[in-house]
């Protein structure tokens, strides 16, 4: 169990029987009145995000998730197919599941896979990746590294993010995956 006090951004709880990650918690003491806390949860099962007001000290359920190791495999009409690296059980995924990592997805690269209860729930991104830029419209003679400007730029996995003007087609990008920007020429 765990207090609303201690709520912090990322935890997982458990209510309802629903699995609920908090994206943003505020404690709240008014002049009058008890004190409370506002939280914003995203449900991990249906990816719908709500709001609610709970009183300060009151207990919840923490959810354990596991992190494991597996290798993306490929996209179909079903889902995101992921292979357990020790067992070579494969498991897939939805769109809904996965979220905002599909952008960041290679064919067979490592991904670390949240389960819980022996379910996949959804995947945990690193902080960068790096991807390699498949096509952009070509530099201009004087565009240089400490040249202003930018210039949109489609990634290996289909995501299209604002590069500078330097980078070119074949480059390979670090691109922040809790932004979605640029970072820079890996």
């Amino acid at each position: 169990m765990i207090s609303t006090n201690d709520f912090r951004s990322g935890m997982t709880v458990e209510r309802d029987g629903e699995l609920l990650q908090i994206l943003e918690s505020q404690h709240v003491k008014p002049g009058k009145g008890p004190a409370f806390v506002r939280v914003k949860f995203k449900n991990l099962m249906s990816g719908a995000i709500t709001q609610e007001t709970m009183r300060a000290g009151e207990k919840v359920p923490r959810a354990h998730l596991e992190k494991r190791t597996m290798q993306y495999l490929y996209q179909d009409g079903e889902g995101y197919h992921f292979m357990d690296l020790e067992t070579y059980e494969q498991q897939n995924l939805t769109a809904e599941d996965i979220g905002e990592a599909v952008k960041y997805l290679k064919e067979n690269d490592n991904a670390e896979v949240l389960t819980y209860k022996g379910g996949l729930v959804g995947v945990s991104l690193p902080a960068s990746v790096e991807l390699r830029v498949t096509s952009t419209v070509p530099g201009l003679k004087g565009d240089t590294v400490s040249g202003g400007g930018s210039k949109p730029a489609t990634l290996e996995t289909g995501y299209e993010v604002h590069v500078p003007l330097f980078v070119e087609e074949g480059d390979m990008v670090r691109i922040d995956t809790r932004s979605g920007e640029y970072l820079e020429r890996a």
